[in-house]
Formats: structure tokens, C-alpha cells, sequence
């Protein structure tokens, strides 16, 4: 029984100060976005935080959040869509954790966001230079996933501490609008729409094409190779979106340098905190083994 207490006793003095170095609010690299109105009814925000709890192993207190408005929606999707929302119309949020660092990864919540894919907001973030990461995108309630793009595209900056340029964030709501609407009106699969835009634009940047003439001849074949009809308006609607992607690349190298650098810290913080974790359970394991 001394051995036992006086395990238990060197456990706590090795792990007090071990444990209280790694548990800090406000992580970099961990973000979270609510819209507005979910984030002001309790019961909607308790279902986000709920399902983003059934997403990760990590703390959501430890996450820097803020509040999604929909003057900052209808900032970047009024000209692109058409459409502007109410204030008590801002329900889908995001969380971003920047420690998976191997590619990125979407998770959908399926049962609310009814429209836009994993792979449709993969394919988006790929233009404002966003190609790691953990996301996880859902809306207490029905929602077409649209404007969520602007809180995923918020989480980043908040993660990475360096603004996304308006022109690639327009860019990117551009794209997963005419993603959107080609595979409505295609009645095609949305991630096989998604493969369409990530062939041409892989084809695009390897050229360094920015005009939309040339752009559209490279829809049309890779379109014709997946067996899409697109009419000769869509064909040019993709073209017009991807090149304005083009266009916006110039101005995202300071992001996408932050974006590595807050990456590859993230990566390295959350190694060392399953390294403490490891470290407690074998502790756990020698305490229990006087028992």
C-alpha cells in the first residue's frame, strides 16, 4: 500500500505541470465558426456543438471561435449568387483543425447540409490555396451548404492568423456556386461535377491558362471524357469560374505561407500532447500494476 501511495504521489507531481502546460484556450490552429443565428439559440448551437463533438477528440473549449454575421455572407455571395441573407438566416458552421497537416480533409453532415459535398468544398478550397486540414461543416437545420463556405473560409483565417484576399474568396464562392448549379441542371453526381472541376483545373495550372477561350476547350474535353453533357453556356460558366481562380492565385502566397507554417505548428503541438498522453496512460499503467 506505501509503494501504491507513493506511486500515485509522483504521478501527480510529474504530471501537475505536464498537464496544466498543454490545456490552453484559444489553441492555434483549432477554429470554429458559428452562423449567427445558430449561435444565438441555445438549443441550436448545443446540436452544432454536439455533432462537432462526435467529430474529434479535441476540447471544443480549447477552440478559438467567432460568430459568422450575414453581412459577412452577403459580402462575398451577393454578386455571385444573386442572393442575400437575413440575420436570422445564418445557420451553418464550421470547425477547422490545422494538425492534420496530410491533405485535407471534409466531413459533411449529410442529415443538414443538403447540397454541397465533402468533395465540392474540397475542390472550392483548393483556390483560395487551402489543400490541408480537418474541416467539418454542419447546420442545426436544413441548409444547402452554400454559405457555409464563408465560415469554413473564416475558421481558416482565424486558425492560420492571416486573411484570406477577398479576391480568392469570391473566387471560391464563385466556383461552388457554378459547382452547385451545373450539377442541378446536369442532373449529374456533385462530386462527379467536383472531379470536372478539379481535371481542369489541375490542366489549367500546370499551362497557367487565365483566359477563358483557352480554359473552355480544356472543359469541354475533360467533360467529354467523364461522360458529362454540359451545353455550350455551362461549358463557359466553368471556364469563367476557374479562370477567375487563376487570377486569384498572385495574390495568396503570404497565405499560403502562414497557412504552412501554422500547419506544420499545429501538426507538431498536437504530437507532443498524444505524447503526453501516452506518457499519462503509462503511468496508469505502473500505478496499477501495485494494485
Amino acid at each position: 500500500m506505501n509503494k501504491l501511495l507513493l506511486a500515485i504521489i509522483i504521478a501527480i507531481m510529474v504530471l501537475s505541470p505536464i498537464y496544466s502546460a498543454s490545456t490552453n484556450s484559444g489553441d492555434p490552429g483549432f477554429a470554429i465558426t458559428y452562423g449567427e443565428t445558430t449561435y444565438n439559440n441555445p438549443s441550436y448551437k448545443n446540436t452544432v456543438i454536439n455533432y462537432f463533438e462526435s467529430r474529434t477528440n479535441r476540447n471544443l473549449d480549447e477552440a478559438n471561435t467567432e460568430v459568422i454575421t450575414a453581412s459577412e455572407v452577403n459580402k462575398v455571395s451577393k454578386d455571385i449568387t444573386g442572393r442575400t441573407y437575413p440575420s436570422d438566416q445564418i445557420f451553418s458552421c464550421a470547425m477547422v483543425d490545422l494538425s492534420n497537416s496530410q491533405g485535407i480533409k471534409v466531413v459533411v453532415d449529410e442529415s443538414k447540409i443538403t447540397v454541397v459535398t465533402s468533395k465540392m468544398y474540397a475542390t472550392a478550397l483548393k483556390s483560395t490555396g487551402i489543400e490541408s486540414g480537418y474541416v467539418v461543416v454542419t447546420s442545426p437545420v436544413s441548409a444547402t451548404g452554400e454559405s457555409a463556405l464563408t465560415g469554413v473560409m473564416k475558421s481558416y483565417e482565424i486558425a492560420v492568423g492571416t486573411p484570406i484576399p477577398e479576391e480568392a474568396k469570391k473566387a471560391a464562392t464563385d466556383e461552388l456556386y457554378t459547382e452547385s448549379q451545373i450539377a442541378d441542371q446536369t442532373g449529374q453526381d456533385p462530386d462527379k461535377i467536383a472531379d470536372l472541376f478539379d481535371q481542369v483545373k489541375q490542366e489549367v495550372q500546370e499551362q497557367n491558362l487565365q483566359d477563358p477561350a483557352q480554359i473552355k476547350v480544356i472543359v469541354i474535353n475533360i467533360a467529354a471524357t467523364l461522360n458529362i453533357n454540359l451545353t455550350d453556356e455551362q461549358a463557359q460558366q466553368i471556364a469563367d469560374a476557374i479562370a477567375n481562380s487563376q487570377k486569384a492565385q498572385s495574390s495568396l502566397t503570404d497565405f499560403k505561407n502562414q497557412l504552412e507554417s501554422a500547419t506544420q505548428q499545429a501538426s507538431d503541438s498536437q504530437g507532443i500532447i498524444n505524447q503526453i498522453i501516452n506518457y499519462f496512460q503509462g503511468l496508469i499503467d505502473y500505478i496499477m500494476s501495485f494494485i
